[in-house]
């Protein structure tokens, strides 16, 4: 073998024994101390760090951290949760999940805010005819309950003549029949007035969103 080629080789030799020196040494440590045991890091209810290669039964519950021979967390390993943040936790991905659909929603649905105006003025005007027509039935009603209430003095117990007969059954039927149907139709009206409220608020928010969205889609 000449000089030159044995130079070569043991160039060779050199960079490859370089080369698996730097591979060994940017390798990722694993999460064991130098004897061998995992070593573990976790907090106490006092916020105090403590480090060792077992967890105390107390503290196996909470979160904690896989750390390696240089001491560099390399894995965090989750606590067991209870069941109210377990619910907690599927409560927000579901809010989350919501949130994104309706975004989607806002974007494929409506192209300007006056197309969300123009629904919420159309949503109003209906509840409005509804309106109207529920205080138109609720004064009939009221109408009609005066009058079997004027018929019913003419008889016991609201008359006051003591010899006045009993109510007819089917007029006492009748004033109950009426006077439940009102205070149906008069909390009807009520919730048509909360409901009123509501839809201004979800369409103002709707406004709010989709101007929000445009605004974040214009600065991508």
């Amino acid at each position: 073998m000449s000089g030159r080629s044995s130079r070569l080789r043991v160039r060779s030799l050199l960079l490859a024994a370089a080369a698996l020196a730097a591979s060994a040494a940017f390798a990722a440590p694993g999460p064991q101390s130098s004897s061998g045991k995992t070593t573990y890091r976790w907090v106490d209810d006092q916020g105090v760090v403590h480090y060792g290669d077992q967890i105390p039964p107390e503290y196996a519950g909470k979160d904690r951290e896989i750390m390696n021979p240089q001491g560099v967390p390399v894995k965090h390993v989750d606590g067991q949760k209870s069941a109210e943040q377990i619910a907690a936790e599927a409560r927000t991905r579901a809010a989350i999940i919501k949130q994104k659909q309706h975004d989607t929603f806002l974007v494929t649905t409506y192209t300007s805010v006056k197309d969300i105006e123009a629904l919420r003025d159309a949503r109003l005007e209906q509840l409005k005819t509804q309106r109207a027509a529920g205080q138109q039935y609720v004064e009939g009603l009221r109408s009609r309950l005066g009058a079997l209430q004027t018929r019913a003095l003419a008889f016991r117990p609201y008359s006051a003549n003591a010899a006045a007969r009993s109510m007819p059954d089917d007029l006492a039927e009748d004033l109950v029949r009426t006077l439940n149907e009102m205070n149906t139709q008069t909390g009807a009206l009520a919730h048509q007035s909360e409901e009123e409220a509501n839809l201004r608020a979800q369409f103002q928010a709707d406004i709010e969103r989709y101007r929000e969205l445009h605004t974040l889609h214009s600065n991508d």
